[in-house]
């Protein structure tokens, strides 16, 4: 038995595979919606191996909306959560930071010590040497607020 023995639906199904690797290869989160509308026609080939080409197309991309759809609603509801959503947002991920006050934060605004930097800070009155935590990150000034120690 070989790949050809399965018609039609072996090439929705190849095509399902291939969506998958391209999906890990190129992580975006979309591939493999498609890659499952690929699939999904794939199986129903087999169950119906005389089924035209166009109605093949048209199952194909209504299960590509379907699964997209789906998907979308399935990452709305349960998103992301920890380092991995704030992956591609560096300065997200300076959020939770404890940091230094370097020069005082005097009528809403200072400098603030992270690692080996300094960055420009907002936050409420705070000495220098007074530790706070990041809470937010706003066109690259780094609002804080006092650290409860």
């Amino acid at each position: 038995m070989n790949i050809g023995d399965f018609g039609g639906a072996g090439a929705w199904l190849i095509a399902a595979l291939l969506l998958g690797i391209a999906e890990l290869a190129i992580p975006g989160v979309f591939l493999v919606f498609v890659a499952v509308a690929a699939a999904i026609v794939g199986v129903a080939l087999l169950a119906l191996p005389d089924l035209p080409i166009a109605a093949q197309i048209g199952a194909f991309a209504a299960w590509s909306v379907v699964t997209v759809l789906i998907g979308r609603r399935w990452y709305r509801d349960y998103p992301v959560e920890g380092d991995a959503a704030r992956l591609n947002d560096p300065a997200a991920r300076l959020v939770g930071a404890v940091v230094t006050v370097e020069r005082a934060i005097e009528h809403g605004s200072g400098r603030v010590t992270l690692g080996d930097g300094t960055w420009p800070a907002r936050g409420p009155e705070l000495a220098v040497g007074t530790r706070a935590r990041v809470v937010a990150v706003d066109a690259g000034v780094l609002v804080v607020e006092p650290l409860d120690e």
